[in-house]
C-alpha cells in the first residue's frame, strides 16, 4: 500500500491563495467553452440534487524539448505551495507523467468548488520528445520556439496556443506515430481534462457506480478501455472518464478536419484501512487512497483515441 504523508503546511501570504484559485477558475472557464459536451455534463453535476462542484485533478498535456516540459507548468505551481506528489512512466505512449499534491488550506465544512473548497492535483504529462522519430522531432520543433514555455500557464488561461497553428501534413505526420504528441500539437496546454472528487459530492452522486450509470442512461459516451469503471488493484481508486468529443478544426494550411477535444473524469478515493473507523465529519483527504495507477491511466488517456487512421 502507498505510504500516507499528513498534509504540508500551506505558503500562501497574502492575496496568494486568491490569485492561485482565480487562475483556477479561469483555466476551467476555458476548458468549459472549447468543450461543449464536457460543459454540458458540468453544468449536470452541478445541478442535480444541488451538487456542489469539487475537482480531484486537472491534466495537462507538454512536449519535452526547449523548456516546453513538465518544468514550464509545475515552476508556476510550485511557487504556490503545490508539491511533488509522485510520478507514472508510460513507455510504450513515450510520455512521462509526474502529479503534483496542493498545499493544505482551510476548508469550511460547506467549502466546494475552486471559491472555497479544496485545491484539485495537477497532473502533468510530458512528449519525450527525443524518443520519437526524427521526422517527429523535426515536426515539434519547427512549431516550438526557444523559451516559449515560460507562457504555459497563460496559454492555459487564454486557450490560446503559443506556437503557430500547425498543418494539416505536419499534423497527419505527428498523429501516425503519437496520437498525443498530435492532439498536443494542435491543443497545447489548454487543459486535457478534469477530475471530479467524487467522494465530496452528496446525494445521488456520492458513488461513482450512479454517476456511471446516470451518464449511461444520459446517453454519454463513456471509455471502455481497461472497462467503463477502472478500479486499482487494492480497490481504493475508482476512475471513469467520458470520451473526447470530436471537434472541426481549421488547420494552418486551410484544411478543417474533425479531430478529439477534451474530456471529463470521475475519480473517487475511498478511505485507507487505517483510518475506516474516524467518524466521517473528522475525514480528510490524507485520510484516503492517494496516487494514481499506471495502468488505469494508460486506459483513460484513451478518451482521446483519434477514429482516424492515419
Amino acid at each position: 500500500m502507498d505510504s500516507v504523508d499528513l498534509p504540508h503546511t500551506s505558503s500562501f501570504k497574502g492575496g496568494s491563495e486568491i490569485f492561485l484559485r482565480n487562475v483556477f477558475e479561469n483555466i476551467v472557464k476555458t476548458y468549459l467553452r472549447k468543450n461543449p459536451t464536457a460543459k454540458t455534463i458540468w453544468e449536470l453535476v452541478q445541478s442535480l440534487d444541488n451538487e456542489k462542484i469539487s475537482y480531484d485533478h486537472f491534466t495537462f498535456r507538454t512536449f519535452k524539448v526547449d523548456g516546453y516540459g513538465i518544468d514550464s507548468l509545475s515552476s508556476f505551481f510550485m511557487d504556490y505551495g503545490y508539491k511533488t506528489g509522485g510520478g507514472l512512466d508510460f513507455p510504450n505512449k513515450k510520455i512521462r507523467v509526474i502529479w503534483l499534491s496542493p498545499p493544505d488550506v482551510h476548508v469550511p465544512n460547506d467549502g466546494h468548488g475552486l471559491g472555497n473548497g479544496p485545491l484539485p492535483r495537477v497532473v502533468m504529462a510530458e512528449v519525450l520528445v527525443d524518443e520519437l522519430s526524427l521526422e517527429s522531432q523535426g515536426v515539434i520543433r519547427k512549431y516550438l520556439k526557444p523559451e516559449g514555455g515560460k507562457q504555459a500557464v497563460l496559454s492555459s488561461t487564454l486557450g490560446s496556443l503559443i506556437w503557430e497553428k500547425p498543418t494539416w501534413t505536419d499534423f497527419k505526420i505527428l498523429a501516425k506515430e503519437s496520437e498525443i504528441a498530435a492532439w498536443t500539437l494542435i491543443h497545447g496546454y489548454t487543459m486535457n481534462h478534469l477530475a471530479f472528487a467524487v467522494h465530496r459530492f452528496k446525494h445521488r452522486f456520492s458513488d461513482i457506480k450512479c454517476i456511471k450509470q446516470y451518464f449511461e442512461g444520459k446517453g454519454f459516451e463513456l471509455n471502455t478501455d481497461g472497462g467503463i469503471l477502472k478500479v486499482s488493484q487494492d480497490g481504493l481508486l475508482l476512475q471513469v472518464s467520458t470520451i473526447s468529443e470530436k471537434l472541426p478544426v481549421k488547420f494552418a494550411d486551410g484544411v478543417t478536419e474533425i479531430i478529439p477535444a477534451s474530456y471529463i473524469e470521475f475519480t473517487q478515493r475511498q478511505i485507507l484501512p487505517q483510518f475506516k473507523d474516524l467518524p466521517h465529519d473528522e475525514i480528510k483527504e490524507f485520510h484516503r487512497r492517494e496516487a494514481f495507477k499506471v495502468n488505469s491511466a494508460n486506459n483513460i488517456m484513451e478518451s482521446t483515441r483519434f477514429t482516424t487512421k492515419f
